[in-house]
């Protein structure tokens, strides 16, 4: 089937699926490998210090994929104006953009706090801008704020919190309420019904961080993965680690560890949640060689 999506079609990518913004993790050979299955790599330009080796990364992924990526650069979740450090730290990250525009990439994502400035440089040179945030009325002022779609992350998900957070569920019908923008659902999918159900609550792609950690071509200790896949979800101590506020953030697994099972590769998972959503489909009677979800 063809997927059509508002993220497909102004990302060009074959299935709306995002890979998550992995610190330390993404860079060119773990996110090339994502486009190549399909979806948008990224590249977390915050993983290289040295603009000079950001830009090396940047070539390496033109030798590695010819597919549509994109670039994220992560903010601190407060303003820049709190630690004194603003304009030194708003010419940084435009020296980010500037650099991935150089290098044929039109398409960026942020995180945290806000991050209009990085949106109106992205702009100027006709590129497209992503903010992810995990409360709706984020995203409802990164609209406002001239964000070209929105990644909403539900309670399920890990990392930073907010103690207002709301479930997958919740984020994402309310926004298709409140927004006109593409939204981008995350927190808790791992497998076809959860990519599926997203765009049936009104996402118009997926963002998978957690799922493609128990992929092979994830840069993590395999000793780590095999812990991961075997995490019982349903435990208290999981739960609290999950559930519970923390202004800090971990690396650990999100809920939709719970459906991975196996180490594969990359391509072999992408394909099970593509493949698994159009078996669901025609069993339930949709008989089109079309997903089309623009309206």
């Amino acid at each position: 089937m063809i997927w059509n999506t508002k993220i497909t079609q102004i990302t060009g990518i074959k299935y709306p699926l995002i890979m998550g913004a992995f610190g330390g993790w993404g860079k060119s050979d773990f996110a090339s490998v994502f486009s190549n299955a399909g979806g948008l790599g990224i590249i977390a330009a915050l993983n290289f210090p040295d603009k000079k080796d950001f830009k090396k990364d940047l070539q390496k992924m033109k030798t590695l994929t010819d597919k549509p990526f994109g670039i994220n650069l992560s903010m601190p979740h407060h303003s820049l104006k709190d630690i004194n450090e603003d304009e030194k730290a708003i010419e940084r990250y435009l020296k980010y953009v500037d650099i991935g525009f150089e290098e044929n990439c039109n398409i960026f994502t942020t995180s945290g706090y806000k991050a209009s400035f990085i949106g109106k440089r992205v702009h100027e040179s006709d590129g497209y801008w992503f903010h992810k945030c995990v409360l709706v009325k984020h995203a409802v002022s990164a609209e406002r704020e001239g964000a070209d779609g929105v990644t909403l992350v539900g309670l399920e998900g890990t990392g930073f919190k907010n103690p207002l957070s709301n479930p997958t569920l919740i984020n994402i019908t309310m926004a298709r309420k409140l927004l006109k923008i593409p939204i981008i659902a995350a927190g808790g999918i791992g497998d076809a019904r959860g990519f599926l159900a997203a765009l049936a609550m009104g996402a118009d792609g997926v963002c998978l961080g957690t799922a493609l950690m128990a992929t092979e071509e994830c840069p993590v200790l395999q000793k780590i993965k095999n812990k991961w896949i075997t995490s019982d979800i349903f435990s208290e101590e999981f739960y609290k680690r999950i559930y519970h506020y923390n202004i800090k953030n971990f690396m650990a697994p999100s809920t939709a560890i719970g459906h991975r099972r196996k180490i594969v590769p990359t391509k072999v998972m992408v394909d099970d949640i593509i493949n698994g959503a159009e078996n669901i489909l025609q069993s339930w009677g949709f008989n089109n060689s079309e997903i089309n979800t623009i309206f």
